[in-house]
């Protein structure tokens, strides 16, 4: 667990996306029966939360590094809200708990690396067990609202709510996850009530610089638009992104969403720019089912192969990430 003034929490999962939990002989998975107990064990949401937020980082991200990544990000949104608490009026207070799903995503910085590390990613989600583990988390979290006696979770009238954000292939986790709990037709977006008898109900999801090609949404994760789902489905991208352009050009022979945007989607896509930190993301801007935002401006930073592809944690996301919770409310 992190410091005080940073709460965070980590979940670390195998190869094969079960969980695993420290002993004194080292790492083990949990046993499917006491996944429930584990959560109830580990991750109980403080009562003084706001909003929770589950993060899952992606390519050549080693745990501590990742940790490192969610600290920086948790940083840069408290200084943005402390600095320009206007443009947030709804969520007086702003006081985030974060989970952190760590996996191995490590690998030579090659095409043949980076495609091992895709092929991981979805064997993880798929063959593996990685959806049913973080949906199962989710799930957990949002089961802890029904107790009277516990803290309580999401969009209920305490006012505590659940965002997702990925990083890289960290956003195909997030997205087989949620995909994972699609049981009936579903209509994504703010404008739409959250529906009863769901296993959990996701009040945004901020996809950063995806690893998936840019029709993802509509071949890969279709579901989605059948999920609880009750905010909007957010993906950045930015033109200097290098491993989800050359790298995801010459492994899967088409570019990836971080370079180049959501393409076509079970629904319509609302383009944006990504905004500076002092100028305010209207309601209408945000409040659709699939938002492909252009950070070309900002994601600039980058060396060696991959370009900016981890140039988001900047002040900029951080107000993109407070937009999105200010109006889930």
């Amino acid at each position: 667990m992190s410091s005080p003034d940073v709460p965070v929490r980590t979940v670390d999962l195998g190869p094969d996306g079960w969980l695993l939990e420290e002993t004194h002989r080292g790492p083990r998975q949990v046993p499917a029966d006491r996944l429930a107990d584990h959560f109830h064990e580990e991750l109980s949401p403080p009562a003084w939360a706001t909003d929770l937020l589950v993060y899952v980082h992606g390519w050549q991200t080693d745990p501590g590094a990742a940790l490192v990544a969610v600290r920086r990000l948790l940083a840069l949104a408290t200084a943005q809200y402390d600095r320009r608490q206007a443009l947030y009026r709804e969520l007086r207070p702003w006081q985030p708990w974060t989970v952190l799903v760590r996996w191995p995503s490590r690998s030579l910085p090659s095409l043949g690396g980076y495609r091992r590390i895709r092929d991981r990613a979805h064997a993880m989600s798929t063959r593996g067990h990685a959806a049913r583990v973080i949906g199962g988390l989710l799930g957990y979290l949002d089961g802890r609202r029904g107790d009277p006696a516990a803290p309580p979770v999401l969009a209920n009238r305490e006012g505590q709510y659940l965002h997702l954000i990925g990083h890289s292939f960290g956003c195909r986790f997030l997205c087989e996850a949620v995909q994972w709990a699609a049981d009936e037709p579903l209509t994504l977006g703010w404008s739409t009530p959250e529906p009863p008898g769901r296993p959990f109900t996701v009040d945004s999801m901020l996809l950063l610089q995806m690893a998936a090609p840019r029709d993802a949404f509509a071949t890969g994760f279709p579901a989605l638009s059948e999920a609880p789902l009750r905010g909007p489905v957010v993906a950045t991208y930015s033109q200097h992104d290098r491993a989800t352009g050359f790298w995801h050009l010459r492994a899967e022979k088409r570019v990836g969403v971080g370079h180049a945007g959501i393409g076509t989607a079970p629904a319509p896509v609302s383009a944006v720019r990504m905004l500076p930190p002092a100028e305010p993301y209207p309601l209408t801007t945000l409040d659709h089912r699939f938002v492909s935002v252009d950070a070309s401006d900002v994601f600039v930073r980058g060396h060696g192969p991959a370009g900016a592809h981890s140039d988001h944690l900047r002040p900029e996301t951080a107000h993109l990430l407070l937009s999105l919770a200010a109006h889930s409310r």
